[in-house]
């Protein structure tokens, strides 16, 4: 029990890290929501946003996002998510929790993980042939989007980008040029929540991987009802598993 004239408890520092064509701005109702009683820090990944100049892989990424968030609890969504996960194995003593939602430790196969790498850069030469307007309806129109509402698909934010910084996220930051980290999954000691949403299934299912080769100290959390996005297709779902695991950590 604090007495009077004692510093008011630490409020618990949160850093968002979003999806590929987001922004640090298209987090909607669940960084308002954890602002209430959280340090809310929200960061333009490489290549996005304000940082749309910025060419950096996951490892020189996570670098710069542990540089710029410190030390926090690491929230990242899809890419970001993957990226959060560069950050725990890289820059562990910046990292008090990890939120991984909708993100991969990678592709095991080396054959298969060389073949994504190849899509994604005939994707990002994409991107630069047709722009960034066409490139985000494209995008949004995949399957894995569909069940985002109207106000969350954020088309004005996303078309702040820029097509070079969004095809260099893509050659240096996608899934195919990303070293699997599956075996490295047991050097996290910081506790993690793995999430993804219940109509989700391949990343439900990664989630439940990942979870089990950490160990004990990870967590999985499927949002019912929501798809790949799921704090953004059920934000009030989604904040219903975080903020219990959020309440576990001590206020310093």
């Amino acid at each position: 029990m604090s007495e009077p004239g004692d510093p008011a408890p630490r409020r618990q520092r949160l850093v968002l890290l979003h999806g590929f064509t987001q922004t640090s701005e298209c987090w909607g109702p669940v960084a308002d929501d954890l602002a209430r009683d959280h340090e809310v820090v929200r960061l333009d990944a490489p290549g996005h946003g304000t940082n749309a100049d910025v060419r950096a892989d996951l490892v020189a990424g996570a670098a710069l996002a542990a540089e710029a968030g410190g030390t926090a609890i690491y929230l990242g969504y899809s890419m970001g998510a993957r990226l959060a996960l560069h950050v725990g194995l890289h820059h562990p003593e910046v990292v008090e929790g990890l939120v991984l939602l909708g993100g991969t430790p990678g592709i095991e196969d080396d054959l298969e993980r060389a073949a994504r790498r190849a899509r994604d850069h005939d994707l990002a030469d994409h991107l630069r042939a047709v722009g960034v307007e066409r490139f985000l309806r494209e995008w949004l129109d995949q399957p894995l989007f569909s069940g985002l509402p109207e106000w969350a698909r954020f088309e004005e934010e996303r078309a702040r980008n820029t097509a070079e910084g969004l095809a260099s996220s893509l050659e240096l930051a996608g899934t195919g040029s990303q070293e699997s980290l599956w075996r490295r999954l047991g050097e996290l000691r910081m506790p993690v929540l793995a999430m993804a949403g219940t109509r989700d299934l391949k990343f439900a299912d990664i989630a439940s991987r990942t979870a089990e080769a950490i160990g004990s100290h990870a967590t999985v959390a499927l949002v019912p009802g929501a798809g790949h996005a799921a704090h953004l297709e059920q934000p009030a779902a989604f904040l219903e598993h975080l903020r219990p695991w959020l309440a576990t950590f001590p206020r310093r």
